[in-house]
């Protein structure tokens, strides 16, 4: 099991942290594209692009394309045509949050493993197929249950 060695920049639960040092953060590895050295540059730059991202969905600005009448799935939003009948367009909506909720739930997951292990998912899926008895959740509860 390889994985590609691009160092801590690219581990995703370390690479806002590079913001922080003398070099700052190249987004792409380009100096010329983005190159972020600012945390309160960044801040505002997030709060003016969600905030006018949000004002657009939730109407409180004009909207820029009057033609797109809704933001939500139908209408212009369903190439494939699948809200043309109201009972499977009631039991899709009800999947998709299902399906988010579970997406959540797996970040979380992936959250918790990169706090305790300090590596990268890919990194500890390649553990774990290297040593599934050594490298696994039951491990590594053993090794904090001993530190307490």
């Amino acid at each position: 099991c390889d994985v590609a060695p691009f160092g801590d920049a690219a581990v995703w639960f370390r690479a806002g942290a590079q913001v922080f040092t003398d070099e700052g953060l190249d987004y792409l590895g380009s100096p010329l594209l983005i190159h972020a050295q600012s945390i309160v540059a960044i801040l505002a730059a997030q709060v003016v692009l969600m905030g006018t991202a949000e004002a657009f969905r939730t109407g409180a600005d004009a909207a820029p394309f009057p033609e797109l009448d809704t933001l939500y799935p139908g209408d212009v939003f369903d190439p494939l045509d699948l809200a043309s009948d109201p009972e499977v367009f009631a039991e899709l909506k009800v999947k998709e949050i299902k399906h988010g909720r579970l997406a959540m739930l797996a970040m979380l997951g992936m959250y918790a493993q990169a706090m305790v292990t300090a590596d990268g998912p890919v990194a500890n899926l390649c553990d774990h197929m290297a040593q599934p008895g050594a490298a696994n959740a039951f491990a590594y509860a053993a090794q904090y249950a001993t530190q307490v």
